[in-house]
């Protein structure tokens, strides 16, 4: 058995306890050395599969963890190898990371490196954590208070509601609304000086606003043709 089958084994069995297996059972059932199940064990581990126990206790799976169906053929492996390859672009650090753990988890790496290549060419100088925390307030529908500088060198503290980050060529932008302007507002994230999450959230309203954001903009490119 090759070991990324034995892994999704591995996986599937610890699926099937309610309670905690020794790795003498896992062994038993995947014809390995107990010093083999515990190396998968950590690997996986590393992977963020959420399998919990220890030596001598036994393992088991988090309740509610799955894997999604992998029958990709080789033209849709090469869209998300260059796909998440061009992450590469945005200068989002995290986002980056989060790829080559796809990569490596759909066992494909060696095709971006060897036959599909993208440039790193792209966005520069994004705060990780700035980023990182704006991409968190949308998913969240958490409001942000930050330190906004604009392009005549005008800086403002905004209260805003985020609604999506768009990764341009050069720059990355937030869509928001502001409750400044009471109005959207777009802000350059490599201009945001500092924001901070805010306990006070929006949930519903993101949908509403960014479908409304959507009409407006729609409408507007209308108009200029």
């Amino acid at each position: 058995m090759q070991r990324t089958d034995r892994l999704f084994e591995l996986i599937q069995l610890l699926r099937r306890q309610t309670e905690p297996v020794p790795s003498t059972y896992l062994a038993a059932q995947l014809e390995v050395s107990q010093r083999t199940v515990y190396r998968d064990i950590v690997t996986l581990q590393s992977m963020r599969v959420p399998i919990e126990g220890e030596v001598g206790v036994g393992y088991v799976m988090a309740d509610g963890y799955d894997l999604p169906p992998l029958n990709f053929d080789r033209e849709e492996i090469e869209a998300i190898v260059v796909g998440l390859s061009l992450l590469s672009r945005t200068g989002d650090k995290t986002l980056e990371k989060a790829a080559q753990r796809v990569l490596s988890k759909l066992g494909t790496t060696n095709t971006s490196s060897d036959s599909l290549s993208v440039s790193d060419w792209g966005i520069e100088d994004i705060d990780p954590a700035i980023i990182g925390a704006l991409r968190t307030a949308v998913r969240e529908e958490r409001k942000v208070e930050m330190s906004y500088t604009d392009l005549a060198e005008i800086s403002t503290r905004r209260t805003v509601l985020p609604l999506s980050i768009t990764y341009y060529v050069r720059v990355a932008v937030l869509a928001a609304w502001c409750e400044l302007r009471s109005d959207f507002r777009h802000f350059r994230i490599d201009r945001i000086e500092r924001c901070n999450l805010s306990e006070e959230r929006f949930v519903g309203t993101g949908s509403k606003l960014r479908q409304k954001l959507q009409d407006m903009e729609t409408e507007e490119a209308g108009s200029k043709h």
